[in-house]
């Protein structure tokens, strides 16, 4: 077996896995409800025991991991690791392909909604980022974005694509410009982000004017800033938490519920705009594969927080430009598609809304 061999794939799930959640979230030892209203304590009691109920009683894995499988799905070793990916070819041989990176706490599931209106314009890649489902884990510290993106520059050359576009939102908003940076001159055709860029900071505040100022304000009282701080919390001691979201599916449960309602930007509950069904395949696949801790590597490989900044080795494109600033992300940018009122009210809007996520990613890879 060559080190540059691509191997087919399929997901399995022996069924003493999925008998071992289902007792697991039987036996769950619940707790008390705090006192305070809805989420001010955290994940309610009420609202966490239907959704495991659910999970336990009424989630249909076997359909979900079928599903999943529709798409063909192979493993390649790069740079010592195993990597996972999705590779869907359109049918017109002629399309550009098109590399996704997800998110985190997501994974590969963050595109099954999306795929299918992409493929009739792109060839599709979508790798599963290291320590994520069933890519493996770095086995050493030191990990970051740009190797990642080494990474899928090597990829796409082992799969013989010689221009491509890159896209990626939340921790994909910082691989997909690096792709950029570390394929050979050219190759990137575009590199599109799903939000992150031209986000002031504090020192960009004194230069900002009142329209401006009024949109840092409005992003400094979001959940998903002043909410339970992921970067810090994994930072610290991301193997101490890792104890609980891997031994019970309703600490894990509860973590990822904690997440995508911060993740919320809308006036809704994040249940009405995630698909119940979706959200727990990806959880599901963090617990059958035991990623919880080898998933956190971004936050504690990191030294502290900071936006994408992105590159100008491409022409760029984001799905939504505020509450992110034009001329701020043109800065570090060349910016040629920058929509003001693309929908969506959820950071994960490509699980949200993929129709609308499709047809502004043809939008701007059709420009370039």
């Amino acid at each position: 077996m060559s080190g540059t061999e691509v191997r087919p794939f399929r997901i399995h799930i022996p069924q003493p896995d999925l008998d071992d959640l289902n007792d697991r979230l039987a036996r769950t030892r619940w707790p008390r409800q705090l006192p305070g209203e809805e989420w001010s304590r955290g994940v309610p009691v009420a609202e966490l025991k239907e959704l495991a109920g659910y999970w336990g009683e009424g989630f249909d894995w076997r359909g979900q991991e079928a599903r999943l499988n529709e798409f063909p799905q192979f493993m390649t070793e790069i740079d010592g690791q195993d990597i996972h990916f999705l590779h869907i070819r359109s049918a017109d041989p002629g399309a550009l392909p098109l590399l996704l990176t997800h998110g985190w706490p997501n994974s590969f599931v963050e595109f099954a909604n999306l795929i299918g209106q992409l493929t009739g314009t792109f060839h599709v890649v979508v790798p599963s980022v290291p320590g994520f489902g069933f890519s493996a884990p770095p086995r050493e510290t030191g990990w970051n974005a740009a190797r990642v993106a080494r990474i899928w520059a090597e990829l796409m050359e082992r799969l013989g694509y010689d221009r491509y576009g890159t896209q990626g939102g939340d921790f994909g908003a910082y691989v997909a410009p690096e792709v950029a940076r570390a394929a050979p001159p050219g190759r990137v055709a575009g590199v599109y982000v799903i939000g992150g860029l031209g986000f002031p900071t504090e020192a960009d505040v004194p230069d900002l004017t009142e329209d401006e100022r009024a949109a840092y304000a409005w992003l400094q009282e979001q959940d998903w800033i002043n909410g339970v701080d992921h970067h810090a919390l994994l930072r610290a001691a991301p193997q101490t938490f890792a104890y609980g979201w891997q031994d019970s599916p309703v600490a894990a449960l509860a973590w990822m519920a904690q997440k995508f309602k911060e993740f919320t930007t809308a006036g809704k509950g994040w249940q009405e705009l995630i698909d119940r069904d979706l959200f727990l395949t990806n959880l599901s696949l963090y617990w059958f594969t035991g990623t919880f801790g080898s998933s956190s590597w971004p936050m504690y490989d990191s030294t502290g927080f900071g936006w994408p900044e992105g590159q100008a080795v491409a022409p760029t494109g984001v799905y939504s430009g505020p509450p992110g600033i034009r001329r701020l992300a043109e800065r570090h940018n060349t910016i040629v598609h920058w929509p003001t009122g693309n929908p969506g009210g959820h950071h994960f809007v490509a699980m949200e809304r993929p129709g609308d996520v499709a047809a502004d990613m043809r939008a701007f890879f059709d420009a370039v």
